[in-house]
C-alpha cells in the first residue's frame, strides 16, 4: 500500500511537472505580479478618506482662541459726565486699555449650495481618472507577455525541428559508416555527415540557451514558474474587428466625467451660503460694556446668530474656468480620436500580416513534401553513388529549412491574431 501511494505522488509530481502554462494564465499572473497593481488599493483608500475628510464639513466646525491686546484709546464717558457721576458718589473708571478674552467660536454650515457635494464628487472622479490610467499600465502588460510567450513557443518549435535534423543526419551518418565499413563509401563522406550533425547538435545547444534565458524572464515577469507554454489552438473563425473597452478609452471617459463634475462645482461656487453661528468667551471687557467701565472684572459673555453669504466674487474667473474645463474636454475628446484612429491603422497593418501568413501556410506543406521526397530521392542516390554526400546534406537542409519556415508561418500568424485581439480587446 505504502509502495503504490508513493507511486501516486511521484506520478502526480511528475503529471504536474509538466503542465504547461497557457497563456491566458500567464497574462493574469503576470499582472498580479507587476507591483502597479497595489495602486487599485492605494488609489481607493486615499478616494476614500479624501471624500469622508470633505464630509466632515457638515460638522460644526470649533476654533478656540485667546486674545490679549494693549490699546492706544479705550472709549470712556466725556469729563462732564465723570464729574455728574462722581457728585453722585458714583466711580466711573472707564475701560481699561489692557483687554483680554479665551473663548470658542462654533460655526454649523445648513445650505452650501451643493459645494461640498460638489467637492466629493470632483474627489471621486479623480480616483476614478488615477484608476483607469492604473489599468492601462495593466493591460500593456499583456503585450510584453505575449512576446515573450510566443518567442518561448518558437523557440520549442525551433527544438523540436534541430531534433528531428539530428534524427535525420544520425541515420544518414549510421549507413555511411556501414558503407565506409563495407567499402563501399569514402570515409570523407562518412566524417562529413558526421560533422554537419555535430553542427546541428551546436545549434540546439545555443537554441536551448536562448529558451532557458527567456524563460528565466518569463518566470521573473509573470511571478510564477513557467515550466512549458502551450501553443494555442489556431481559431477557425475571425477575431472580431469591433474594438472593444479598451482601458484607454475608459481613462478618456473618467477624464470627462471629472470634467463634468468640474463644472457642476463652478456652479456651485456662486450659490448663496447658510449657516449658523455661536460665539462664547470669558475676559475683559463684555457685551455690558457700561458694567465694565464701571467695574474691571472679567466675565462670561455669548451670542448665537445666523449669517448668510453670497461670494460674488467666484464671477470674475467664472468665465476663465469654465473655459479651461472645456478646453480639458476637448483635449480628452481629441486623444479619443487619436487613439482610435492609430487603432484603426493598426488593426488594418495585422489584418493583412494575417492574410499574408495564411497565404503562406496554404503552400508551406506542399513545399514540405517535395522537399522530404528530394531528400529520400537524394538518399536513394547517395547509396547507389549517383551523388555525392554534399548534394544529400544540401537536400537534408532544403527540408529542415522548409519546416522551419512553416513552423515560423504558423507562430507569427498566432501571435499577429493574439496582438489583433489586444489591439481590439476582444
Amino acid at each position: 500500500m505504502r509502495r503504490t501511494l508513493l507511486c501516486l505522488l511521484f506520478f502526480v509530481s511528475h503529471f504536474s511537472y509538466i503542465i504547461a502554462q497557457t497563456l491566458e494564465e500567464c497574462q493574469q499572473a503576470a499582472e498580479r505580479n507587476y507591483p502597479q497593481i497595489r495602486h487599485y488599493d492605494l488609489i481607493r483608500q486615499t478616494t476614500d478618506l479624501t471624500v469622508a475628510n470633505i464630509g466632515k464639513g457638515w460638522l460644526p466646525q470649533v476654533s478656540a482662541q485667546a486674545q490679549a491686546t494693549l490699546q492706544s484709546d479705550v472709549t470712556a464717558f466725556p469729563e462732564s459726565m465723570q464729574k455728574l457721576y462722581q457728585q453722585a458718589g458714583v466711580d466711573m473708571k472707564g475701560l481699561k486699555k489692557d483687554q483680554y478674552r479665551i473663548g470658542l467660536d462654533v460655526q454649523q454650515t445648513v445650505y452650501d449650495g451643493g459645494t461640498i457635494r460638489n467637492t466629493q464628487e470632483i474627489a471621486r472622479r479623480q480616483g476614478d481618472v488615477e484608476e483607469a490610467q492604473t489599468e492601462v499600465a495593466l493591460y500593456q502588460v499583456r503585450r510584453r507577455v505575449n512576446e515573450m510567450y510566443f518567442g518561448l513557443l518558437l523557440l520549442d518549435e525551433q527544438i523540436r525541428l534541430n531534433a528531428d535534423l539530428q534524427e535525420v543526419l544520425t541515420q544518414s551518418e549510421k549507413k555511411l559508416k556501414a558503407m565506409y565499413e563495407h567499402g563501399t563509401a569514402a570515409e570523407s563522406d562518412y566524417l562529413s555527415v558526421k560533422a554537419e550533425r555535430l553542427n546541428v547538435v551546436q545549434q540546439g545547444t545555443g537554441i536551448q540557451s536562448q529558451k532557458q534565458s527567456l524563460q528565466i524572464l518569463l518566470n521573473a515577469f509573470c511571478g510564477i514558474e513557467v515550466r512549458a507554454v502551450k501553443k494555442p489552438v489556431l481559431p477557425s473563425v475571425e477575431v472580431p474587428q469591433a474594438i472593444g473597452t479598451r482601458p484607454e478609452l475608459k481613462a478618456i471617459d473618467a477624464q470627462l466625467r471629472l470634467a463634468e463634475a468640474q463644472e457642476k462645482a463652478l456652479d456651485a461656487a456662486l450659490k448663496p451660503k447658510l449657516g449658523v453661528f455661536a460665539q462664547g468667551f470669558y475676559g475683559y471687557p463684555g457685551f455690558n460694556m457700561f458694567e465694565d467701565m464701571m467695574r474691571h472684572q472679567w466675565s462670561w459673555n455669548g451670542l448665537i446668530g445666523a449669517r448668510l453669504t453670497w461670494n460674488i466674487s467666484a464671477l470674475y474667473t467664472r468665465k476663465n474656468d469654465r473655459m479651461k474645463i472645456q478646453l480639458q474636454r476637448s483635449m480628452a475628446e481629441t486623444n479619443r480620436d487619436v487613439f482610435l484612429f492609430n487603432n484603426r491603422l493598426e488593426q488594418i497593418q495585422q489584418n493583412e500580416n494575417i492574410s499574408r501568413y495564411r497565404r503562406l501556410m496554404a503552400d508551406d506543406e506542399e513545399i514540405i513534401s517535395l522537399r522530404s521526397s528530394v531528400r529520400k530521392a537524394a538518399e536513394s542516390k547517395l547509396a547507389h553513388g549517383i551523388i555525392d554526400v554534399n548534394d544529400l546534406v544540401k537536400e537534408i537542409n532544403a527540408e529542415n529549412n522548409a519546416r522551419v519556415q512553416r513552423t515560423v508561418h504558423e507562430i507569427e500568424l498566432l501571435k499577429e491574431i493574439y496582438d489583433l485581439k489586444y489591439t481590439t480587446n476582444n
